[in-house]
């Protein structure tokens, strides 16, 4: 396993790690769970991802059992949590429940996380999204101080603009509050322009580190959608139906088939291809993958082999199939 900075940080990452949206608490139970993060962590995974919202909070109890049967040294594994949509789409509609940022929220929000986590702390937090009805300095103190009491150890963003990372990132600087040290966008092959081009500047700017998110398009860059939806694929679930027409789309799709010959020419798949491409960016600390059968997982940790072989002229190649700085 490689392992990265996360950004400008001292913290040090495996450039792959294992997620859990969509997977745990709908597809993976805590005795799947358990059997991928003790293979992740026999391949070098150091980091765990979660976020409240995954499946209403049953993703982080997920996790949290696995991490307590399976007692690992705390210093070992990094663990994250995001927070913004809360868990009230199941377990209620007040105001200051969900779709905020705001100080009320965001202090209650880490005790039930961590709660479900069985954790005394996580070591990453993230603002889900940006929310432009709490003032942007409210939020910035709030997560200074999930910090500054120990439940956090580092605090990030995850989909907000350049412009909105660099104004909280201006504010804890201006208050000498923790500053946020890194983002989770969405990147892959068909999705590059925020991270290539919108947040090229906050790299060296604001030593910006990335814990890239969907490396597959959401399992579109496996190829297996080119005949329709799996019945056992994630387009296949009830609530990731939204997902359908951009995992059919006729166009990308053809794309993927000719990826999938550069796949062939270099002996992998067209998976390990679309990951590997994530790896060889410089600026991405982590990429994270998910996998709810262990030979997903399995396919997913072999990307690092293949990314060696991605040279200059293949990179070319595969810009060129999709169109560069796609979406």
């Amino acid at each position: 396993m490689e392992y990265r900075r996360l950004g400008k940080s001292g913290l040090k990452v495996s450039a792959l790690s294992l997620g859990s949206w969509v997977t745990y608490g709908n597809q993976v139970d805590e005795k799947s769970a358990i059997e991928l993060m003790s293979a992740a962590r026999d391949h070098g995974v150091n980091f765990f991802d979660n976020a409240e919202v995954y499946a209403f909070g049953r993703s982080e109890e997920v996790m949290g059992a696995a991490l307590k049967k399976l007692g690992w040294d705390r210093l070992t594994y990094v663990v994250s949590t995001k927070f913004f949509w809360g868990v009230a789409a199941k377990f209620g509609d007040g105001v200051n429940e969900k779709n905020t940022l705001n100080r009320k929220y965001l202090m209650q929000a880490i005790d039930h996380s961590l709660k479900r986590l069985g954790l005394d702390f996580v070591d990453l937090v993230y603002c889900h999204r940006p929310d432009a009805h709490t003032p942007l300095e409210e939020t910035v103190y709030a997560m200074h101080d999930m910090i500054a009491s120990g439940k956090a150890l580092y605090w990030g963003t995850s989909e907000w603009s350049a412009a909105e990372i660099t104004a909280a990132w201006h504010i804890a600087d201006k208050h000498h509050l923790h500053k946020p040290v890194m983002e989770q966008p969405e990147y892959n092959l068909f999705h590059r322009k925020r991270v290539e081009i919108e947040y090229a500047r906050l790299y060296e700017d604001i030593g910006l580190g990335l814990t890239t998110w969907s490396p597959l398009a959401s399992g579109l860059l496996t190829g297996k959608y080119a005949k329709g939806v799996p019945a056992d694929s994630r387009g296949s679930l009830k609530n990731m139906a939204w997902m359908q027409d951009q995992l059919l789309d006729a166009d990308k799709n053809a794309r993927v088939a000719k990826l999938t010959e550069i796949a062939k020419k270099i002996g992998c798949t067209t998976a390990q291809l679309a990951i590997a491409w994530c790896l060889k960016n410089p600026r991405v600390s982590t990429v994270i993958t998910g996998a709810s059968r262990m030979t997903q997982f399995t396919e997913n940790m072999k990307a690092l082999d293949v990314a060696a072989k991605l040279d200059s002229t293949i990179l070319a190649e595969m810009s060129e199939i999709i169109g560069a700085h796609h979406a």
